[in-house]
């Protein structure tokens, strides 16, 4: 008996031994980018003592050092680091370190010159910039691989570091090295195998003449027209980004210790990044966020950052860099945040399922191209209003930070992001503006407070857990997403859905059948004409709309079936033709707009689809005051609310009763609320 006991104690501590000893967010991490390379010597002791004072409880270190690390081939120097990594421990400060291989040393490019990107048309990459190389050369990786595992060796068993971040930024920017192109056919080799009558047939290559017989005439991508060949060029570009990163990630977990995480930092241009294969061996995703401030902070970004970035692990995620003031290349993009605007934007993060928020960076550049990206402290490095709202920020998460982290998040709606229409339209564009609306979109679900997460359809064909979906045109699609969308309304869901949908096949080719192709039995329409037309308004304004420019750039001359027309243009030859359709199909609706509407007229169709389809209630609140909503680790519901205006908004409490947190104090049900000017207060109900 006493054997088996102790072999299911033994068994249960194997189990859980994992869950333990990975990384926990047992508060929210919040801190800056810290460069002690780039200032005076003496400030590390003084920085040390402000980021104290003001309540830092992390730094990011090392990831543009390169140079500094190894400054001529073999010779390694650490000690600097060593000395800042061991204040920041002894100051109670956690680090994350990076590795360096964004920004080479300059004795690697010109010993190496091939290690420099080729760029798409033939332009080559100088020495002077950072993200330069083609990080796929084989002698760019070696001396990659050597300085990674140099690091990892001395540091990775250091007890300040919790984590490390993989390269930073990563992306290909238009390289087209002789070794690249060789990679992209090597990519389409495994495609089609040697069946090149396939290929041909595929993307069309017979067009022109430019059919390809035998594989040495594969072209490269410089001077192609082929939509097929420059749709499959992007996703071997986003392939290769996630072989790479994962490829530094094998490394960097032969030394990891297990409560260590890793990670990589996006920007959230999510257009070139698979991101979830991108992350498959991370267990907190990064991103960057860059926003507007002053009079046109709405928090609508970091919404939209956060909403993509849930998806990637259906998890939490971190941010490593956010603005602290004015940002910029030159200075002319000097916006510093108004008052209790810093600390707003920080719970936006937390909001949308942050576990940490970091500025770039501590302290301002005195040189080089981002003299006037400022961070925490300014030129003079004193302290400031900035420093003084973080130190306020840092006192409140203190007490509340660890009620806020590990936010879970149960949406009822979500958009359908597609990598490949995003990038065929830029090939085959129809407008002079943005061919990929999905800001509009986003807008029209965050400012009216439904909440949504972002989930690309590469990975995910079941959306049975949404009530609606919206989805931007979906120019790009396989037969079998369009079916699992068909599938989703016929079993009661409710879809938005924009112009130019199924149009393609997934090579960029278009369908040879009357539009929208598969979906037309969901559509309850087909069409077979389409123009360009300029701004136009709605006959009779069946939305009640203030603009007068309710729709553009195209128009599709839709011919309904089962659908039944929600609008016309106020025009006398388009306006034969429906705009707007909705089809009831199954048990569910499928609403579809024809031609590029206004940001009024997306609010009004996703307001009434989301109130039909029992998302939200008629009466919902609307920007600016916005509500982001979720559980707590300790099994309770959280509300953010935001105030984005200048002017003091009350409202009564629309959550039962409640303990607001940062004020710590009791709020009844329906109790009047007052939120200031930039203002947040966060709803713990009872």
């Amino acid at each position: 008996m006493k054997k088996k006991l102790f072999l299911f104690c033994l068994l249960i501590c194997i189990v859980q031994w994992p869950l333990s000893a990975q990384y926990s967010f047992d508060n929210v991490l919040y801190g800056a980018a810290y460069y002690h390379e780039y200032m005076p010597e003496e400030r590390l002791d003084e920085d040390i003592r402000l980021m104290k004072e003001a309540g830092l409880s992390v730094v990011r270190v090392g990831e543009s050092a390169w140079g500094i690390f190894e400054p001529q081939e073999g010779q390694f120097e650490f000690e600097w680091m060593d000395r800042i990594i061991g204040k920041m421990h002894d100051a109670g400060i956690q680090v994350i370190l990076g590795t360096p291989t964004y920004s080479m040393p300059a004795w690697l490019a010109k010993k190496h010159p091939e290690v420099l990107i080729n760029y798409i048309g033939g332009n080559p990459a100088h020495y002077g910039i950072r993200q330069n190389m083609d990080f796929t050369n084989p002698v760019f990786l070696y001396y990659s691989e050597r300085i990674i595992r140099k690091m990892m060796e001395r540091y990775a068993d250091h007890p300040a570091i919790i984590g490390f971040q993989v390269d930073n930024e990563t992306e290909t920017r238009n390289m087209n090295n002789p070794g690249y192109s060789i990679g992209f056919r090597n990519h389409i080799k495994e495609q089609f195998g040697n069946d090149l009558d396939s290929l041909n047939k595929a993307w069309g290559l017979n067009y022109w003449g430019m059919n390809i017989n035998v594989w040495e005439d594969f072209y490269p991508r410089d001077g192609v027209t082929n939509p097929s060949y420059k749709n499959e060029w992007e996703r071997y570009n986003r392939k290769s980004i996630a072989g790479f990163l994962n490829w530094q990630c094998d490394i960097v977990n032969e030394y990891k210790r297990d409560d260590q995480f890793v990670t990589h930092c996006f920007m959230p241009a999510f257009h070139n990044i698979d991101q979830t294969e991108s992350f498959r061996q991370m267990d907190y995703p990064a991103i960057n966020v860059y926003h507007d401030v002053q009079d046109k902070q709405d928090g609508q970004y970091i919404a939209y950052a956060g909403d993509f970035m849930r998806g990637v692990k259906k998890s939490n995620y971190i941010v490593m860099e956010t603005n602290a003031q004015g940002i910029g290349w030159d200075a002319r993009g000097q916006y510093p945040p108004y008052d209790n605007q810093l600390r707003q934007n920080m719970y936006g993060h937390l909001a949308s399922g942050a576990n940490m928020v970091e500025y770039w960076h501590w302290a301002t550049l005195h040189y080089g191209q981002e003299t006037y990206w400022r961070g925490i402290l300014g030129h003079d490095l004193q302290p400031n209003r900035v420093y003084h709202e973080f130190k306020t920020t840092a006192d409140e998460l203190k007490r509340v930070g660890h009620k806020l982290t590990n936010l879970q998040k149960t949406n009822k709606a979500a958009i359908l992001y597609s990598h490949d229409s995003y990038h065929a339209l830029q090939f085959m564009p129809y407008s002079r503006k943005d061919n990929y609306p999905i800001d509009l979109v986003h807008r029209a679900l965050y400012s009216q407070n439904i909440e949504t997460d972002i989930i690309s359809c590469d990975k995910n064909q079941d959306f049975s857990g949404y009530q609606l979906l919206v989805i931007p045109p979906l120019y790009v699609a396989t037969d079998s997403l369009l079916q699992a969308i068909d599938r989703f309304v016929k079993e009661g869901g409710h879809v938005v859905m924009l112009y130019k949908s199924g149009y393609c096949n997934e090579h960029s080719a278009v369908r040879a059948m009357a539009a929208p192709g598969p979906l037309r039995e969901a559509c309850g329409f087909y069409y077979q004409e389409f123009s360009t037309i300029g701004d136009l308004k709605l006959k009779e304004n069946p939305y009640q709309l203030k603009d007068d420019e309710q729709i553009g750039d195209w128009y599709e001359m839709l011919i309904p079936e089962t659908a039944t027309p929600l609008a016309y243009a106020d025009h006398p030859f388009f306006g034969k033709w429906p705009v707007i359709t909705t089809n009831a199909y199954g048990k569910g609706r499928l609403t579809y707009i024809g031609a590029r509407p206004s940001q009024e007229l997306m609010d009004a169709v996703v307001r009434n689809a989301a109130t039909e389809a029992g998302v939200i209630k008629t009466d919902q609140l609307r920007f600016p005051l916005i509500i982001r909503s979720g559980t707590s680790n300790q099994g309770k519901k959280l509300h953010y609310l935001f105030n984005y205006s200048a002017e003091e908004k009350q409202l009564p409490n629309p959550f039962g009763k409640s303990r607001e947190l940062l004020a710590d104090k009791s709020v009844g049900e329906n109790e009047l609320l007052i939120l200031q000017p930039w203002d947040v207060l966060i709803l713990e109900e009872k």
